[in-house]
């Protein structure tokens, strides 16, 4: 066993990349070749965002993905990283281990286990990071979630105080949800470190779990630990919602071999590698960090839903210095494809079966009809208008206009819904609409809400909000109902502090005037008159991905925003949706300059 801290050598690569995906240099003599005979092989097998997409990769993508094909390839990965003087691995996911859906909401039905926790279970990790998707039901269910094990990995958050939430506190009590791990290797100690993003409140529903905003400070705390009792090879899983995040974070950090970064969703593969059809790679795998003290790093990510499972093979010398690596992506396949594995059939029966025969009759239930193409993906839903997103939108409004009088509210003049509650990341239609084109649209358990006197400055403050980090592709870019506005790309944006206090004031929003004509903002200023309504979700009344309602009082009205569009599709629109009423593209109610 390797002991004390080591004197980190640098290792034989090109520029290291800081936030740019599209470069990467791959290492020294490559993981495998003949090295010292006191060196190690390491072989990391990681994923992440499993995102509940346990059946398959989606609909055109049936022959990949899944996650009994996802138990084969891994268990063939992982006997090969036994091969060899010195070899062995760990697996590891990097977070958002399930996700709100129709797959999910089986599993829901079904109780604890819930499919998404037999699933994991069966896999077997070493360690998983939490995700910010993992709180989106609240820590009660993530408890719930987490029960349902018969053997559990450990829970890995170095910058994560569970201390105020006592169903979550009392696994780390039983030491299931810690800092850090360590996993004994072939004999070697490898010391494996979590974390996750700070921005968990303001986009997740974690109750009073407390995420340190000092990421890098909790890192090195526990890397520190671990070096002082000894073990000196270290993997970060980290949470923190873009690979760059990681590559941002590396030069912040000392003693830390390997960076496994989740919630990004990125491809990262070299040529030759076999990708899921439609995939891009948006950099070489790894890409290549500097450390604190100069010392270069592999950070290495995976497009999520079980489509691939990262393999990185790392050298070690004697002394615990990284020599060299390689890698990649492996696609997980089936069907007629050259690389086709069998599912697992334990995995098959116990999860994916029932979870399908749950999904298809969702799939079953049509309440309507499209004439047109409803566009939900993920870049469109969140940096312009689109026509599903009018039509959700239209759902709010609509049925909060039926509540809330009932519940002694105003009727309301606008309606707010983020871009990240929309999930479905595709193109709906023209045709049939069933109850399971509504969850994947909307899934999450975000129930319609009532914001009455709303004064219109503080309405500006939101619509700065929703454009703020456009660039970004945010989850609180807005799709909106009762009211029309224009955005200037080259205005300042909006800035926050936690409590959704206006730092920077925003200068984007120019233009915003009422269905009725009532203009709201012109020019960029606020124009005098009458507060404001808001028909939203819960999540966003709560302030949830920014938006400053600043604990403004609210009603929820009891409704699931799914249940919401259901309601409309079926009674408002009378089972049509047109192409008058939604076309492609969008109606205008959103304008964007420059």
């Amino acid at each position: 066993m390797r002991t004390g801290r080591r004197t980190r050598r640098g290792v034989s690569a090109g520029l290291a990349v800081l936030g740019m995906l599209a470069t990467a240099v791959v290492a020294g003599a490559p993981a495998g070749e003949a090295q010292p005979d006191d060196s190690f092989t390491l072989t990391v097998l990681h994923n992440n965002d499993g995102e509940s997409q346990l059946i398959n990769a989606g609909s055109e993508l049936e022959d990949f993905g899944g996650v009994a094909r996802f138990a084969t390839v891994l268990n063939e990965a992982r006997a090969q990283a036994q091969q060899g003087r010195g070899a062995g691995g760990i697996f590891v996911s990097s977070g958002d281990n399930f996700l709100a859906g129709p797959e999910f909401t089986a599993g829901l039905e079904k109780g604890v286990p819930f499919f998404d926790t037999i699933a994991l279970d069966a896999l077997d990790y070493d360690a998983i990071s939490f995700g910010n998707h993992d709180f989106d039901f609240g820590p009660d269910v993530l408890a719930d979630f987490l029960s349902g094990y018969t053997k559990m990995p450990p829970y890995l958050g170095a910058n994560v105080d569970f201390s105020g939430e006592p169903s979550l506190q009392a696994f780390v009590d039983a030491g299931d949800v810690a800092a850090s791990t360590v996993v004994k290797v072939k004999g070697e100690e490898i010391g494996i470190v979590g974390a996750l993003t700070p921005a968990l409140p303001a986009i997740s529903s974690p109750g009073d779990v407390i995420v340190d905003p000092d990421v890098a400070g909790a890192i090195q705390a526990e890397v520190d630990a671990l070096g002082a009792a000894g073990v000196d090879n270290v993997v970060l899983i980290s949470h923190l919602q873009s690979v760059q995040e990681d590559l941002a974070l590396a030069p912040m950090l000392d003693d830390v071999d390997v960076m496994v970064a989740g919630g990004g969703d990125e491809v990262l593969a070299n040529p030759g590698d076999l990708l899921v059809p439609g995939d891009v790679a948006v950099g070489s795998y790894p890409l290549v960090a500097t450390d604190s003290d100069g010392t270069q790093v592999p950070v290495v990510t995976t497009a999520g839903n079980y489509k691939y499972l990262g393999r990185l093979a790392v050298d070690f010398d004697g002394e615990g210095n990284v020599i060299g690596w390689e890698g990649g992506p492996i696609r997980v396949a089936g069907g007629d494809n050259p690389d086709a594995v069998k599912p697992s059939g334990k995995l098959q029966a116990r999860v994916v079966r029932p979870v399908s025969d749950f999904v298809t009759a969702l799939d079953e239930q049509v309440i309507g009809t499209s004439e047109v193409a409803l566009d939900g993906t993920r870049v469109n839903i969140r940096t312009t208008e689109t026509n599903e997103g009018n039509l959700i939108a239209d759902a709010l409004l609509s049925q909060a206009t039926e509540l809330a009088p009932g519940e002694g509210q105003p009727v309301p003049d606008v309606a707010l819904q983020n871009g990240g509650g929309i999930r479905n990341d595709d193109v709906r239609g023209p045709g049939p609409i069933t109850l399971l084109d509504t969850f994947d649209m909307v899934p999450f358990s975000n129930f319609v809400s009532v914001v009455p006197d709303i004064p219109r400055e503080q309405f500006k403050e939101m619509l700065e909000n929703a454009v703020s980090r456009v660039e970004l592709v945010d989850g609180r870019f807005a799709q909106v109902a009762g009211f029309s506005f224009t955005w200037d790309a080259n205005g300042t944006p909006q800035e926050l502090d936690a409590d959704g206090n206006v730092l920077t004031p925003g200068t984007r929003v120019v233009e915003a005037t009422l269905d009725d004509g009532t203009p709201i903002v012109d020019n960029g200023a606020v124009v005098p008159g009458d507060d404001l309504t808001i028909a939203t979700i819960d999540f966003l009344a709560r302030g949830m991905d920014g938006y400053p309602f600043r604990g403004a009082p609210f009603t929820n009205l009891a409704v699931s925003y799914q249940q919401a569009l259901v309601n409309y599709i079926t009674d408002g629109l009378g089972g049509l949706i047109t192409a008058a009423d939604y076309p492609e593209g969008g109606e205008g109610r959103i304008t964007r300059l420059n």
